[in-house]
C-alpha cells in the first residue's frame, strides 16, 4: 500500500507566522531607523559648531576708535542667545582654519581686517572711491551640515549688514548731506557677502561623501565576509551541504567543538581581510581614481576595519546562529547608517541616534576614514577615536564569542549529536 503524501509546507501556520514575524520586524525597523534619523534635520538641529572670526582692526571715527567687527560678532551672539541650533564660537582666523581642517567646524563667518575702515569710508566726504566692505562665509564640502551652517552664516551676515546700514543712514542724515537714491540703497545694505570653501576637497571626493561610502563598503565587506566564511567553514566541516546549480556536495561530518569552529572562522576572517582591504583600496583608488592620500595608512585601516566587523559578526553568528545574521544586519546597517553622521550631521539627529553614534561602528569608521582622506590623517580629526573604538570592539567580540561558545561546549550543546547520545526522531520532510 503506497505511503500517504506529506502535506504541503505552505499549509503550515508555523512557517507563515514565523516568516511573517521576522519580515515584519525587519521592514519596520529599517523604516523607523532609516527615515527616523533623517526626516527632520532642521527640527532636531542643536549646537552645530560654527565660527565667528573677527579680524577687523578698527578705525578712528568721530574722535574715537571704533571696531564694527566687534559689533557684528556681539550682535550675532546676542540674537542667537535663545537659539540652540548653532554653537557660535568666537575664534581667531588661524584657529578657525585649523578646526575647519579637522572637520570640527561646519563653517565660519569672517570679518576682514579693513571692515571698519571700509564702512566708515562710505560716508566720509574725503573718500572719493569708497571700497565696499565684505563679509566672507566659509563652508565645508560636507553637504548637509555645511549647507545649514552656510545658510545661518549668510543670514547673520545680511542681518549685520542691515544693522550697520541703519547706522550709516543715520550718520549721513546727521551730516545733512544730500544722497542720491543709489547711494541710499548701498548704505542701507553696505556689506557684500561672499561664500568661499573653507577646506577644499578634490573633484573625486563625491562632494564630501567618499569617506562615508568607503567606510560603508568596509562594513559591508566585513559583515558579508563573515556570513560567507561561516557558511564555508560549516560546509567544510560537513554541517552544511553545498549546492552548485542542480548538483549537491556534502563533506564528511567532522564533530568539532564550537570554540574550534569559531577559531577557524576567525583565522580565516583575519587573513582574508587583507585580501578584501587590498581589493577595496585598489578598486576605489586605483580603478575609480578616488582622491586619497596616505595610501599605506588607508590600506592598514581598511584591513583593520573589515577584520573587526567580520570578527564581530562571526561572534554573533556563533552565539545566536541564524538570528545572528539578522542582528548583524540591524547593528551594522540598520542602526549604523542613520547614526553615522555622514549625510546628516550628528548635531541634527534625534537624541536616540546621537546616543547610538557613541558606539555604532559605522560612525567611528567613517570618522577615521574622513581623517585619512580629507584631514591629513590627523589623530584629533577622528582617527585616534576610530582606532581605539575598533580595538575595544575587537576585544569585546572575541571575549563574547569565545565565552559563549565555550559555555555551549561545556554544557554539551553540540551542533550534531555524537555517537551514543540520544537523538530525537526526525519528522518526515514536508512537500513544498
Amino acid at each position: 500500500m503506497p505511503s500517504p503524501q506529506p502535506s504541503s509546507a505552505l499549509r503550515s501556520p508555523r512557517l507563515w507566522i514565523g516568516s511573517g514575524l521576522i519580515l515584519a520586524v525587519v521592514s519596520t525597523l529599517f523604516a523607523l531607523l532609516y527615515v527616523g534619523g533623517n526626516v527632520n534635520p532642521k527640527g532636531n538641529l542643536r549646537d552645530l559648531p560654527v565660527a565667528l572670526v573677527n579680524s577687523d582692526r578698527g578705525a578712528d571715527a568721530g574722535g574715537k576708535h571704533v571696531n564694527l567687527g566687534d559689533q557684528v560678532v556681539s550682535g550675532i551672539k546676542k540674537k542667537a542667545a535663545d537659539n540652540h541650533s548653532f554653537d557660535w564660537q568666537v575664534l581667531s582666523r588661524k584657529e578657525a582654519d585649523k578646526r575647519l581642517g579637522q572637520g570640527k567646524l561646519f563653517g565660519a563667518l569672517v570679518v576682514p581686517e579693513n571692515f571698519t575702515t571700509a564702512v566708515t569710508g562710505l560716508t566720509s566726504p574725503q573718500q572719493k572711491e569708497a571700497a565696499r566692505p565684505t563679509l566672507t562665509v566659509l563652508t565645508l564640502s560636507l553637504i548637509q551640515g555645511s549647507s545649514m551652517a552656510s545658510q545661518a552664516n549668510q543670514k547673520a551676515a545680511h542681518a549685520a549688514s542691515a544693522q550697520i546700514g541703519k547706522d550709516l543712514l543715520n550718520r549721513a542724515a546727521a551730516q545733512k548731506a544730500p544722497l542720491a537714491p543709489a547711494a541710499k540703497l548701498m548704505l542701507a545694505d553696505p556689506a557684500t557677502v561672499e561664500v568661499a570653501d573653507g577646506h577644499p576637497l578634490g573633484s573625486h571626493s563625491a562632494m564630501g561623501l567618499s569617506a562615508f561610502y568607503y567606510a560603508l563598503v568596509l562594513v559591508v565587506c566585513g559583515m558579508l565576509g563573515a556570513n560567507a566564511i561561516n557558511s564555508q567553514v560549516d560546509t567544510a566541516l560537513g554541517y552544511l551541504h553545498a549546492d552548485f546549480g542542480p548538483f549537491r556536495q556534502r563533506m564528511p561530518l567532522q564533530h568539532t567543538s564550537r570554540v574550534r569552529t569559531l577559531a577557524v572562522g576567525t583565522v580565516l576572517m583575519l587573513a582574508l581581510s587583507v585580501l578584501m582591504g587590498s581589493l577595496v583600496e585598489f578598486a576605489t583608488v586605483g580603478i575609480l581614481g578616488m582622491d586619497a592620500s596616505h595610501l599605506g595608512l588607508l590600506w592598514l585601516y581598511s584591513v583593520g576595519a573589515i577584520a573587526v566587523v567580520g570578527v564581530s559578526a562571526l561572534a554573533l553568528l556563533a552565539a545566536f546562529g541564524i538570528p545572528g545574521m539578522l542582528l548583524s544586519a540591524i547593528i551594522f546597517v540598520a542602526m549604523a547608517v542613520p547614526s553615522s553622521g555622514a549625510t546628516v550631521p550628528l548635531q541634527a539627529l534625534p537624541d536616540f541616534f546621537r546616543a547610538l553614534s557613541e558606539f555604532e561602528p559605522l560612525r567611528q569608521i567613517t570618522d577615521g576614514t574622513r581623517s585619512i582622506l580629507y584631514y591629513d590623517a590627523q589623530a584629533d580629526a577622528g582617527l585616534a577615536r576610530a582606532w581605539v573604538s575598533m580595538g575595544i570592539a575587537l576585544a569585546v567580540s572575541v571575549l563574547f564569542g569565545f565565552g559563549v561558545t565555550r559555555f555551549y561546549d561545556r554544557k554539551g550543546m553540540h551542533r550534531v549529536a555524537r555517537a551514543g547520545e540520544a537523538v530525537e526522531a526526525a519528522p518526515e520532510p514536508a512537500a513544498v
